[in-house]
Order: structure tokens, then C-alpha cells, then sequence
């Protein structure tokens, strides 16, 4: 599942459900939006129609008055309420900045001012959130570009929810899925310049970490955080929220569907890698990095081997690639295997054991061509990923110092392959 839901004119409207928990649950699909700037909604257009399908009750515009009044607000409507709730005390202009600002450390700082400066804004915006979950009402929350503002509520919400701080980090982050239309929307708004700043739109997981390590510096925790400086009952709060907007964690899941990618999918895989991406900077993992692998790529590969799909109840849940040969990585080699390369899961949506499932298939497909041996590759520095191909059935052959895919320097990768039948 895509977490960006579709729509013409917003960029970042995106569900917070399906998030997992330290305690085993996740959070209840189609309950808490967050999003872009909602006066970019128009009545009698299919984005107003599908916004009212979402079944909002309530709206929480964080822009400044100015803001809105330049920019509009989302349409009136007697299915929600709407509440502007200016967390923001000191405007600062992004796209003015020089290109020397590092975006983690600026914006982990503004996010500390909004902290301090907006307690009165915060504390209304989290008890219409828990007002709102306690009557099973749907609501969205939104800034101008859904990332700054936005981003740093979510991250309460969050985390009172009890989910991981990777996972915080990573939903922070998904704004680089719409950054290359939210500077579209400034330059058509600006008479098409660019903005001086080259983080303007880029939503670097180093910003939300940077950001929850100096609000635990300053306050101890995020509980501690909305008890001190908010003056809540963060014990009750985080209860509310609970109750209301986490479910157990599904235990059964429709079967897998596979079949053979089209180029009409491209545009998916690329959101795919990208967001498998973005999951591991998260959490520290220095692979893969959003934008690396566009739409040509997975044309390539189509044209060249084969690329698979995996469904989960009609939603996107996985995919891989299948090459014929690696000289890259292996040399040359007679014609006994098949190479599986960027085995990606949907962060957070898939089953569980949907990488492993694939991983099957790719090796059924291997086997069906008469080919021995289900070859690839990983990188060197990353023990956990070659253990988990070791847990399935994968052995080590050997080492390639210096492996290249022509877009950057050579890197380091162990070669893993399995006998087949």
C-alpha cells in the first residue's frame, strides 16, 4: 500500500494507519491524515469528492492566519469542522536561504522553537486528535507542504501511539516521495523560479532525528514533553489514543498473486525501491537511496530479464528483479543460474513473511528456465540482510570487492547462492 493516497492537486495527503507498535499493535487504517495545504481543494472536482470519501470530521490547518488567507482554506462543508491552530510563532522563508544550511540541523532547531513557542496551538491540536479517535471520527491534520509543521505532530501523535522511533523517522521522511511536486506548486506559484534554498521540499530523516534527540535532551521524553510543556495528562492522553486508534495486528492475510511486470508498473517500483529506501536510512542503514533507480531502470531490466509483481488483496505488497547474467558482480558464468536482485517489501503493509514468498517464487521461476543454482548479491557491510538469505537457504560463495552498476563508485558486496531442487 501506497501510503500517499491519489489526488490531483495534493502532493502529501498521506494515512497514518498500519504503522506498527512496541506492543504488537498497529495503527487503525483510514483514522489519522496527515497532509499538504487542503485550500488547494475545489467543490464539484473528483480531489473534493474523494477528500469527503475519506469521511473526515475534523480538519486542523497548522498555517498561519496569513496563510491561509493567501493561500485559502479547504472548503467549508457540514460533514467536519475546521480549526486553524498556528503552532508556528517565528515565520522563517525557506526558499530564501542560502545553499550552505544543512536542512537537519536548521530545521531540527525551528521544530525546537515551534516546541517551545506554540504549547497553546499543540495542546488544542492533540486533544481534538483524542477527541476525535474517542468518537471514531476520522481527522487530517496539515501545514502548506504537509512535511515541517505537520511532520513534527505526527511525531507526537506518534509516538504517544507507542510507535518506534525509526518508524517516526521514516514516516517524517516519506515527504521525499512528493518533494519534486511540492517545488512544481512553488515555482508555478513563484513565476517559475527555483528557490535559492536546495532543501526546500526535502524532508532528510536526519531533521526528525535531530529534532526527538533534542526534545528528549531538553524534556526526557516525549510524555514528559506534553506533561511539562504542555501541561496534559500525557499517561492519560497516550491511553486515549491507544484505546481508540491502534487494533491488533492482523494474524492472517489473503494469499500472494505474482505475475510479470508491464511498463506501465514502472512509476510503482520506483515508489517502491524509493520507500524501501527511506525505510532503511531510518534505521541507519546505508544501502539504498531514494531517486537512485528511476522509471529507466526497471524498463532495462524488463527488456533485459524479467521484473515480478506480488499483490496482497489487490494492494502492492512486493516485487523483485530476475537477470539472466551478472558479469558485474559474479563475471562470467555458464548459463546455471538466475540472479535476483532488489527483493523489496512494502514497508509496514506486507505480510509478514511476504519477502520469503518471494524469494520462492523467484527461485520456482530459476528452476523452470532448467537453471541450477538462484544467485545474488548483498552488500558487505550488511550482516543482517546476508543472514537473512542465509536463514533461507543461501550459502556464501565468495566476495567482489569492487562491484559497479555504472552511477557510482564501486562497492563491496558477498555473493550468496543456492543449489536449486
Amino acid at each position: 500500500m501506497d501510503r500517499h493516497i491519489p489526488f490531483d492537486r495534493l502532493h502529501n495527503l498521506r494515512d497514518l494507519g498500519g504503522y506498527r507498535t512496541a506492543d504488537g499493535r498497529r495503527v487503525r487504517p483510514r483514522r489519522l491524515f496527515r497532509s499538504d495545504g487542503l485550500g488547494k481543494l475545489h467543490p464539484d472536482t473528483p480531489d473534493w469528492d474523494r477528500f469527503l470519501a475519506l469521511g473526515v470530521g475534523t480538519v486542523i490547518d497548522l498555517r498561519h492566519g496569513w496563510e491561509v488567507e493567501r493561500q485559502g482554506r479547504v472548503p467549508e462543508h457540514p460533514s467536519f469542522t475546521y480549526h486553524n491552530l498556528s503552532i508556528e510563532h517565528r515565520p522563517y522563508d525557506q526558499p530564501a536561504l542560502g545553499p550552505e544550511v544543512e536542512p537537519g540541523p536548521y530545521l531540527a532547531e525551528r521544530y525546537m522553537e515551534v516546541a517551545q513557542d506554540g504549547t497553546k496551538e499543540i495542546r488544542r491540536a492533540l486533544q481534538l486528535i483524542s477527541d476525535a479517535a474517542a468518537s471514531d471520527t476520522p481527522l487530517v491534520f496539515h501545514c502548506a507542504s504537509g512535511k515541517d509543521r505537520t511532520g513534527q505532530l505526527a511525531s507526537l501523535v506518534l509516538a504517544l501511539l507507542g510507535v518506534p522511533e525509526p518508524t517516526i523517522i521514516e514516516d517524517f521522511s516519506l515527504t521525499e516521495l512528493a518533494t519534486k511536486a511540492l517545488l512544481a506548486d512553488w515555482r508555478a506559484r513563484n513565476g517559475g523560479r527555483t528557490p535559492a534554498w536546495p532543501g526546500y521540499g526535502r524532508a532528510p530523516e536526519s531533521v526528525m532525528r535531530l529534532f526527538l534527540a533534542a526534545l528528549k535532551t531538553r524534556y526526557g521524553s516525549v510524555e514528559s514533553y506534553v506533561t511539562e510543556a504542555l501541561d496534559l495528562d500525557a499517561e492519560a492522553l497516550s491511553r486515549t489514543l491507544r484505546t481508540h486508534l491502534l487494533e491488533p495486528t492482523p494474524t492472517t492475510w489473503p494469499p500472494l498473486t505474482h505475475r510479470r511486470a508491464t511498463p506501465a508498473d514502472a512509476p510503482a517500483l520506483v515508489r517502491l525501491r524509493d520507500s524501501a529506501a527511506l525505510w532503511q536510512l531510518a534505521r541507519g542503514i546505508d544501502q539504498w537511496k531514494p531517486g537512485e533507480k528511476g522509471e529507466t531502470h526497471f524498463l532495462a531490466r524488463m527488456r533485459e530479464g524479467e521484473v515480478w509483481l506480488a499483490h496482497c488483496g489487490g494492494h502492492l505488497a512486493g516485487a523483485w528483479e530476475l537477470w539472466w547474467d551478472d558479469p558485474a558482480a559474479w563475471g562470467p558464468r555458464p548459463a546455471d543460474a538466475g540472479y535476483i536482485h532488489r527483493l523489496m517489501t512494502t514497508p509496514h503493509t506486507a505480510p509478514r513473511g511476504a519477502g520469503r514468498e518471494m524469494l520462492a517464487r523467484a527461485e520456482s521461476r530459476i528452476a523452470a528456465e532448467g537453471r541450477a543454482f538462484a544467485r545474488l548479491d548483498c552488500l558487505a557491510s550488511n550482516p543482517r540482510l546476508r543472514g537473512y538469505y542465509e536463514s533461507a537457504g543461501y550459502r556464501v560463495a565468495g566476495e567482489q570487492p569492487a562491484k559497479t552498476d555504472g552511477t557510482g563508485s564501486p562497492y563491496a558486496v558477498t555473493l550468496l547462492e543456492k543449489r536449486l531442487g
